[in-house]
């Protein structure tokens, strides 16, 4: 079918242009296509053979919604938008797919289950775990918690790749620790919950392997890509002193032993990484 009965929101994001590549023949949708956050905007919306909705749309400027302009938009986007698609998906029996963080936890335990109580530390983090709450008043409804999240569009590692043309030495976070998510897994995470019709609720979703600082990442990224470039540690403290910056969990990776008793083996981020460079050097 090729994804033809899927309605796939903010498509043209990181996730959103990976979803396509799984399912060519989905509905797809931007802000300025669909305004989520508008319920008049979906109450009009042609819902003829939409059975899923896979809600890739969200403010995911981490740093911006400490503003008060970033604030309102993250509250719009990553909360009552939610609640409009669930209210959707209840109205015309649809299930709900919706993207969720690490940073709905504080980051005090090092590895995350589905189960532990979000204590977000940012107003992010906060509208995430909003939204959550939100989508799982959907009675049919998948949350799918990722961290960072690497894919086709602005990222971490594209970051590095970009400062290691002009820069011999970067300063990168030594003390916050996670796994990445490659859009491609995540895609393929969600993939896997619809067609093999897995019970509804809240699953961890990244990719399998080592758990890394952030300068660890970049060390990788930057062998990866053959760059001379060094990566010098640093603290959070000192690397975001006298920035409007939120608060972020030192660690982030989660336990994807759920996903694992399911049948689904996560792929390991390194082998991962290894295919998103060779992309990122031909582009």
């Amino acid at each position: 079918m090729g994804g033809s009965n899927i309605l796939i929101t903010g498509a043209n994001g990181q996730l959103g242009r990976a979803l396509s590549e799984i399912y060519p023949k989905a509905v797809k949708t931007d802000a300025t296509e669909l305004d989520i956050t508008n319920t008049e905007a979906l109450k009009n919306f042609n819902w003829g053979g939409i059975e899923t909705i896979i809600n890739a749309a969200a403010y995911t400027n981490v740093d911006g919604a400490e503003t008060a302009d970033g604030q309102k938009a993250a509250w719009a986007v990553n909360d009552k938008a939610v609640g409009n698609l669930a209210d959707i998906a209840n109205q015309k029996d649809l299930t709900l797919v919706h993207i969720s963080t690490d940073y709905v936890f504080d980051g005090t335990k090092e590895i995350h289950t589905e189960n532990e109580p979000v204590r977000p530390l940012g107003v992010y983090g906060k509208t995430k775990a909003a939204g959550d709450k939100r989508a799982a008043e959907a009675a049919k409804h998948y949350i799918v918690r990722s961290s960072w999240v690497i894919g086709d569009g602005a990222n971490f590692a594209r970051a590095i790749l970009t400062a290691a043309k002009t820069r011999s030495e970067l300063k990168v976070v030594a003390d916050q620790f996670g796994r990445p998510t490659f859009t491609t897994e995540l895609a393929r995470t969600i993939d896997y919950l619809l067609k093999n019709e897995l019970p509804y609720g809240t699953y961890n979703a990244s990719n399998g392997g080592d758990t890394v600082t952030w300068a660890d990442f970049a060390r990788a990224i930057l062998t990866e890509a053959s760059s001379k470039t060094r990566v010098i540690d640093t603290t959070a403290e000192e690397y975001f002193a006298g920035k409007v910056a939120s608060q972020r969990p030192k660690y982030s990776s989660f336990d994807l032993s759920k996903l694992e008793s399911v049948g689904y083996k996560p792929k390991d981020w390194r082998e991962d990484l290894k295919d998103y460079i060779a992309k990122e050097l031909n582009s």
